[in-house]
């Protein structure tokens, strides 16, 4: 395990304070998934037996279509500890996520892709690190031959642009897999906005992190759901949402232009005053035109940017809608202890 620098100090007082037998859930957000859910249960059962931990899922459908609810509400009534949260349309995963995170009962959660491109058999050793006093263990992906070379190009210069832009270090290569204590959890639920990149939130809210390496292995079965677009927007609720950098290169560029445009003015005027010679340019001119016409739309469309999300925010929508609850009950193979709180599975956030 790699850990960032933190306080020794903290993480030492949160290593005393750890409870025994803590309840863990996992969040797991599904969407379309009938083809790999039995898969995953497969894959994770087992494990989360063998921590000697008493557990439950928290499974998020966002909107799906197919059989998935069925399959889920087919285990659950079958001794599956958990429940399912039935979101009444797609609201996307960093939605689902949030309804997730307000659901959770345990001390301690892991958020886990149903795909099984988050290993499963990594969860013990999170567990190792939470008691080491780290309050987030997260998933590093330290080898993504399983992603197209398109992607991950693409995200290694996002990763590397969001860090230079914003005031917060996101590790490159960490997506949602990770396990979070209660404290995180709580100080997550208390973030109101509604443009929710959790991949900064993460990042934001702090506490002591350990980086835990691993292998991403490619999907188990079934397609991924994320296509070059919605990468795109993500990646620009992204940086939106905790930069306001963008803009300020707009005013600094602007003002280098303009810089340059009187420079350029006084040169004519020099040149006219000093050799009589007057410069015809039409060919320059509608060159000149066209390149600030669209260094001024550019302009506008990235204040545009943030006007919408202050647009949305306004509105004060909540982040999902929750039309249905199904639970059957966390698992008894260990006495949990009390938590720091409790999950507030709300009609809505």
């Amino acid at each position: 395990m790699n850990a960032p620098a933190a306080s020794s100090v903290y993480i030492s007082r949160r290593e005393a304070a750890r409870p025994a037998a803590p309840l863990l859930s996992i969040i797991v957000p599904v969407f379309n998934e009938e083809e790999v859910i039995d898969h995953f249960l497969a894959a994770t059962r087992p494990v989360l037996e063998q921590t000697g931990l008493a557990y439950e899922y928290v499974f998020i459908d966002d909107g799906s279509r197919d059989r998935t609810a069925d399959i889920l509400t087919r285990e659950l009534a079958a001794g599956l500890p958990g429940r399912l949260l039935g979101l009444s349309r797609n609201f996307g995963k960093e939605a689902a996520l949030s309804a997730g995170l307000e659901a959770v009962r345990g001390d301690i959660a892991v958020i886990i892709d149903v795909d099984l491109q988050d290993p499963p058999d990594l969860i013990p050793q999170m567990l190792d690190g939470w008691r080491a006093g780290y309050d987030v263990v997260y998933g590093l992906r330290v080898d993504r031959t399983s992603d197209t070379l398109m992607k991950r190009s693409t995200a290694g210069m996002f990763y590397r642009l969001f860090n230079r832009l914003a005031h917060i270090d996101m590790p490159a290569n960490a997506g949602d897999f990770r396990l979070i204590d209660r404290d995180v959890i709580d100080a997550l639920l208390r973030l109101p906005e509604r443009n929710r990149f959790m991949k900064g939130l993460f990042a934001w809210v702090g506490f002591p992190a350990m980086a835990l390496p691993y292998e991403r292995p490619p999907r188990k079965a079934g397609t991924g759901k994320f296509n070059y677009w919605k990468l795109w927007n993500f990646a620009l609720d992204g940086l939106t949402g905790f930069t306001t950098l963008p803009l300020r290169v707009w005013f600094y560029g602007g003002a280098l232009i303009s810089l340059g445009a009187f420079a350029y003015a006084l040169y004519l005027i020099l040149s006219v005053f000093l050799s009589g010679v007057d410069v015809p340019g039409y060919a320059s001119l509608m060159v000149a035109l066209l390149f600030f016409s669209g260094v001024q739309l550019l302009s506008i469309g990235m204040i545009g940017e943030y006007i919408a999300r202050l647009f949305n925010e306004a509105k004060q929508r909540p982040v999902y809608i929750l039309q249905d609850v199904i639970e059957s009950g966390p698992s008894t193979a260990a006495e949990p202890e009390t938590g720091a709180g409790t999950g507030r599975a709300g009609n809505a956030r």
